[in-house]
């Protein structure tokens, strides 16, 4: 895991903006989070379930006392339809669902009927309360205060695979969300055991939204490796054996009280209780909601973290993709042919600092990076509209300053599209020089 500072500005989590504005609210906390979950140089994770509901309590808190007016700007680029709302006066609020986001804008008296709008984050999607003179970039839907100075509420999704549609309803083939619908997502589960999906490894159906929504990379991992299950072990394997424990304790205490059962979840927590409490104990972590770039969320919840990007740690990519942070073994159904990679600590240094042989380190990467990628690039073969790779073992025989010498030769004629090589020849030949 990266170290508290890297990527901070002025101790603020990357992509965390306070606004100068101090009556308005600054960035929504699922930023920093997100930040959090980058790697130095990879895209940040996607939002899940947690970051959904923070960011539906965002909203609410944020908007709740403000009036909006007029209609619903959209950018060139984003990836939803026109909204065909309008009122001189309106109120916004938000509802999450495990993935899923609603917006509900309501005219104030007897304007017209409420719009409702479906959000779903993508990989980068967020929502910000900022001034107007103040837009982020991406801001591909907003909606403006009726106050002075105006305010405006943006959805903002840099990478665009984040969307929205028209209605209320959510999106069909979704099951029942792992934080707010627990009786019904459990019974969802285990009365469909023998769907295919559970034929799959656990670590890839608990990505499944029918029967674990609000799930995604983060949660799976730190779920699996509280109970020490394998993450490639047969998901069904793993929930039959749920399954008849839950028989036998039924059998055993046919009349458990609500609070002795809630007693025996805490002590003795199954997979599926795990996907709720889980993402419960992430919003917990949230300590300062109406100041969500505060330091506080930021260290705590990286002090959360036990397994997902925490050095010591290994890992393996899914057959979707995805990459799986484990401990121990990743089990029987693993992917043939990978070995899993361990995570190592992270140590805060200068980028461009002299190693002891005199060569700057990112500049080491940058060659390194080269050499696999040009030894990727020669085992794809040729590529259409280019000419074939030459044969490195033919430049190999000749000595080096010959084969610079020849390549300077040659690189004019390349760089110039055959101009000055039409000069060499004329030249050469013995031809007058034509220019």
């Amino acid at each position: 895991m990266e170290s508290e500072g890297r990527g901070m500005v002025g101790g603020v989590p990357p992509g965390a903006v306070r606004s100068a504005d101090a009556s308005c609210p600054p960035v929504l906390c699922v930023r920093s989070l997100q930040c959090l979950l980058r790697g130095v140089s990879g895209p940040a994770a996607m939002p899940e379930g947690p970051e959904l509901h923070l960011a539906g309590r965002y909203i609410n808190e944020a908007c709740g006392a403000l009036v909006f007016s007029g209609g619903v700007e959209r950018s060139a680029v984003g990836r939803g339809p026109e909204v065909p709302f309008s009122s001189e006066a309106y109120r916004i609020s938000a509802a999450a669902r495990g993935k899923e986001l609603r917006l509900t804008l309501t005219p104030l008296g007897s304007a017209g009927a409420p719009q409702e709008l479906v959000f779903r984050f993508g990989m980068s999607g967020s929502f910000r309360l900022c001034p107007a003179e103040q837009l982020p970039r991406h801001a591909h839907l907003r909606f403006r205060t009726r106050d002075s100075p105006t305010r405006v509420l943006c959805f903002i999704d840099v990478r665009r695979f984040g969307s929205w549609r028209l209605g209320g309803a959510w999106q069909e083939g979704r099951g029942p969300c792992v934080l707010s619908e627990y009786q019904a997502f459990r019974e969802n589960v285990l009365k469909n055991l023998e769907d295919k999906a559970f034929d799959k490894p656990i670590c890839e159906a608990l990505l499944n939204q029918k029967f674990f929504n609000g799930i995604g990379n983060y949660l799976r991992a730190e779920i699996l490796y509280r109970l020490k299950i394998p993450p490639f072990e047969k998901a069904r394997t793993v929930l039959e054996a749920l399954k008849e424990q839950e028989q036998e304790r039924k059998r055993k205490n046919p009349s458990l009280t609500l609070s002795k059962k809630l007693k025996l979840m805490r002590e003795n927590p199954d997979l599926l209780e795990l996907c709720h409490t889980v993402p419960m104990e992430v919003i917990a972590t949230e300590k300062h909601l109406s100041d969500p770039d505060h330091l506080d969320n930021y260290a705590a919840f990286k002090s959360w973290l036990q397994c997902y990007l925490v050095p010591g740690m290994s890992s393996l990519r899914d057959r979707s993709g995805r990459t799986i942070w484990f401990q121990g073994e990743p089990g029987p159904m693993a992917p043939k042919g990978q070995l899993p990679h361990k995570k190592r600590a992270q140590v805060e240094s200068d980028p461009e600092a002299v190693t002891p042989k005199g060569r700057p380190r990112a500049s080491r990467r940058r060659r390194r990076a080269a050499a696999e990628q040009e030894e990727e690039e020669a085992g794809e073969g040729p590529r259409k509209g280019r000419a074939p790779r030459r044969r490195v073992t033919a430049a190999a025989a000749v000595p080096e300053p010959e084969v610079k010498a020849e390549r300077r030769r040659r690189t004019p004629a390349r760089r110039g599209r055959g101009e000055v090589g039409s000069l060499r020849h004329q030249r050469g030949s013995g031809a007058p020089l034509t220019l």
